[in-house]
């Protein structure tokens, strides 16, 4: 929607939204939907006049969803929405030895890819076989038609064509401005990409390392195709990958300089860099889409500054290699949704909103250095290529492959939340219901759960007094993995769990931690 002078008029009649979020992308689609299911007026602004261009599309498009995200959206009810999502990763399919299986391509670290085969599930004893896959592929337009479809369904107000130009926040709100209107609301989110508005307006701190390279994805016709190899194919100056025919990814090791100098992405200019990478004289015919990335890292010091947020690419950048930037993305809208809503509907204990960025700049700071490390050995240079071939080898071992495996699907993902329990800070195991309902589909409302498997009278009591925030279950499952009780955050992890009878101070303490109860008082009887 395009700003008018006549709608310009009408800003000061605009109500105050408890949560305006730059950015509809699917990060910011993705916390729409858990702050308008907490009940949160929500207004979200996005630049693009339409929601889909052409590197989303097949095959740019495609994405891996690894098993944080894989979970979120099937806790939401949201992964059955996608028409044909494709598993190409399950730990239970793995072969405990590795022996005498045929290989299986489980994903990759900088383009060595790990064998599936080789994985040793036994080293995830909390990945029950009613889990979700680990890793799913999907395309972004698809998803991002599901969130938004869900958004508005949940009451989200969503503005198209309208890019936020300022905002200012005082100690009850923040005004945001786009183009010649205004809109008030309580807090700001910037979902707002690596260029993010909101960041620089913000006042946050950007830091980080400079790029290596410069990355093309393009879309040619080429006319002598049999030139080019498909596939990942590194050579003494840079690399090239064809997924398709014509469909290309190229990286020139030149310090990010053709990026940052804005070089024009023309049809001469990207057949004189494919025949310089791949050493051939391979002529293109036709060029159709063209952009430039890097692969510049950095992250935000801080997550929030007031009443001003970041999450997503606003939050940190890195290179697109492994296609980590989505799960992370997704995985702070997951995060912070839920204590966002709690603040907001002062249900939230002290430093719930900051726990936020206590949480989540860790993980993010893990998939930078990941990142970076595979730029490293993606190098053409002598060394590189020497470290390349050790790490390969590592890969090729049981315990590298399920080292790299845990970080790639994401199943190693873990908070330090304190606590004796191994499962305090982890993804609640799906546990099944003898009924066959499952934990996943019980979280769909966006509650906390008090999971009780011995039926205690005490913990059903202490339930009760939190309102909305907290349901009680009780029941046995198929296998409940010697657990007795846990408790588990809207999010799906694991705040405290015990395989005997509740200590009930350890419970008070953790309840107290993250739930108000409707009397303002937590307690176990």
């Amino acid at each position: 929607m395009k700003a008018t002078p006549e709608n310009a008029q009408a800003a000061s009649n605009q109500p105050v939204y408890d949560v305006i979020i730059a950015g509809a992308g699917p990060v910011g689609l993705f916390l729409a939907c858990e702050l308008a299911q907490a009940r949160c007026s929500v207004l979200l602004l996005e630049k693009a006049e339409q929601p889909h261009s052409p590197l989303k599309r097949l095959p740019f498009g495609i994405r891996g969803l690894n098993a944080p995200s894989v979970e979120a959206l099937y806790r939401r009810g949201l992964l059955q929405e996608l028409k044909v999502p494709k598993q190409v990763s399950s730990p239970h399919a793995a072969s405990p030895t590795g022996q005498g299986a045929k290989p299986k391509r489980g994903g990759h670290f900088a383009g060595i890819q790990f064998d599936e085969t080789m994985v040793d599930a036994a080293q995830w004893p909390y990945r029950l076989p009613s889990s979700t896959a680990v890793q799913l592929v999907s395309e972004l337009e698809e998803l991002e038609t599901v969130l938004a479809r869900r958004a508005e369904g949940l009451g989200v107000v969503i503005r198209r064509g309208l890019a936020i130009t300022a905002a200012q926040q005082t100690a009850d709100g923040v005004t945001v401005r786009a183009e010649d209107r205004s809109w008030e609301g309580k807090w700001l989110v910037g979902c707002d990409g690596s260029r993010s508005v909101v960041r620089k307006t913000g006042g946050f701190e950007f830091a980080g390392t400079e790029p290596e390279f410069t990355g093309y994805s393009v879309q040619v016709d080429i006319a002598d195709p049999e030139k080019l190899r498909l596939g990942r194919n590194v050579t003494p100056t840079g690399m090239y990958m064809q997924s398709q025919p014509g469909y290309l990814i190229l990286q020139d090791f030149d310090g990010g300089a053709a990026h940052h100098a804005g070089q024009p992405v023309t049809l001469e200019y990207i057949q004189e860099l494919l025949r310089r990478i791949s050493n051939t004289d391979v002529t293109i015919s036709a060029l159709h889409i063209a952009s430039t990335w890097t692969d510049r890292a950095r992250q935000a010091t801080a997550y929030r500054n007031g009443r001003m947020l970041l999450a997503g690419d606003a939050a940190h950048i890195h290179s697109p290699l492994g296609g980590q930037g989505l799960n992370l993305g997704l995985g702070d809208a997951l995060n912070l949704g839920w204590k966002l809503a709690a603040t907001i509907h002062g249900q939230a204990p002290a430093g719930l909103l900051d726990s936020y960025h206590t949480e989540r700049h860790p993980i993010g700071a893990q998939v930078l250095d990941w990142s970076r490390a595979q730029v490293a050995i993606m190098n053409p240079a002598p060394a590189a290529r020497a470290l390349h071939a050790i790490v390969r080898d590592l890969m090729s071992t049981r315990d590298g492959a399920t080292y790299f495996a845990g970080r790639v699907w994401g199943v190693s993902t873990h908070y330090a939340l304190g606590g004796a329990h191994p499962l305090a800070g982890r993804s609640i195991p799906n546990f099944e219901f003898e009924d066959g309902t499952t934990i996943g589909e019980l979280l769909r409302d966006g509650q906390g759960i008090l999971l009780d498997f011995e039926s205690n009278s005490s913990l059903k009591t202490l339930a009760s007094e939190f309102g909305n925030q907290l349901k009680y279950i009780a029941g046995q499952a198929k296998d409940q993995l010697g657990l007795s009780a846990a408790l588990i955050r809207p999010d799906g992890i694991v705040a405290w769990a015990s395989d005997h009878a509740p200590d009930s101070t350890d419970l008070q303490q953790a309840v107290a931690r993250w739930f108000v109860g409707d009397s303002g008082s937590s307690r176990v009887k």
